[in-house]
């Protein structure tokens, strides 16, 4: 299969995979046990009357059947970009607008922490790998299990009570000092300073899975043919670790690095409620309390989207480096 094709193929995958998830949006949020439109009358504190409540159902669309009804209307929407409008959170706002609005701190907390995670677990993995048994490799092997063995939530919580309750170092809370007016790199010191514990907790829990994948990767690269070839013609050491062992080990870490953005996208979540950080992860949790189905129909989406697309890039940069999986 050629380049173009190859491209092409995942592309399809990715669409057909998108499909999917609208589909199964669209159907999981009309399945629970609530209405909406009681949650929603409760919720305000309104006593409407049966006919109130009917007009209320039908300006949502619920008076229609669910297919092919509302299920016709809820794709068109989708595909023009319309993900409905907040029932409970922000009554009337448009979830695309909310999820904006709520978007761009948690891009920052995942892409500092995967950022973080990544360089130093793949550091850690060749290190350790090269060094196979020795004493690096016997503590980070150790350190990183109990790290990736350990809840997001838990580890958190210790976080704070060393470095916020116990040492003073930093907020226990919060993403930006409440009633604080800070301009130029006084507002960044202090975004970085609430930032700085949420991202080290995200950091330290997914460091151990970079650590293992890329430490047993290169264990597998050094037991192959070329690498002992390449010794064998006299290559310095160094030189057969960084231009054949660890060129090779990497490809799976880029697919494990796409993987698991959506699975840092999900401890995001409990990680901003632990830290109070007003994200994504917060934004659901509070829209799962109240059963906001149409701003979690749209923060489900979006973040499903985002994390296919996300395997969409790791796939064709996979094919790019190894020219194998464009003929498989």
């Amino acid at each position: 299969m050629g380049t173009r094709g190859y491209i092409l193929k995942k592309v399809f995958q990715a669409f057909l995979t998108l499909l999917a998830v609208i589909v199964f949006n669209f159907f999981l949020f009309r399945i629970l046990p609530a209405d909406p439109v009681d949650i929603l009358t409760r919720g305000a504190g309104a006593k409407l009357d049966d006919a109130e409540k009917a007009e209320l159902r039908a300006s949502y669309g619920l008076d229609k059947p669910l297919f092919p009804g509302q299920f016709m209307d809820f794709m068109g929407d989708t595909l023009r970009g319309d993900l409905g409008q907040s029932i409970i959170q922000r009554p009337g706002e448009d979830v695309t607008a909310i999820f904006g609005e709520f978007m761009w701190p948690t891009f920052l907390l995942v892409g500092v922490s995967t950022v973080l995670s990544t360089v130093i677990g793949i550091f850690m993995g060749i290190y350790a790998g090269w060094r196979r048994n020795g004493k690096f490799d016997l503590f980070s092997m150790g350190f990183s299990l109990v790290l990736y063995s350990m809840p997001e939530f838990w580890l958190g919580m210790l976080l704070i009570l060393l470095f916020s309750t116990t040492l003073g170092w930093f907020p226990s809370s919060g993403r930006a000092t409440v009633g604080g007016v800070y301009t130029g790199t006084a507002a960044v010191a202090d975004i970085v300073n609430h930032l700085f514990l949420p991202a080290l907790t995200l950091t330290l829990a997914y460091l151990g899975e970079y650590y293992l994948v890329m430490r047993s990767s290169l264990l597998d690269v050094l037991g192959e043919d070329y690498i002992t070839t390449a010794r064998a013609k006299g290559v310095r050491e160094k030189w057969v670790l960084r231009r054949h062992a660890v060129r090779n080990a990497l490809l799976p870490t880029i697919t494990l690095i796409a993987l698991s953005f959506g699975f840092v996208l999900g401890g995001a979540i409990t990680v901003e409620v632990v830290f109070g950080y007003k994200g994504l992860g917060g934004l659901t949790y509070v829209a799962l309390q109240n059963r906001d189905f149409p701003l979690l129909q749209g923060i489900f989406l979006i973040s499903s989207a985002t994390v296919i697309a996300m395997n969409l890039v790791a796939d064709l940069i996979y094919g790019y480096f190894d020219p194998r999986v464009r003929e498989a």
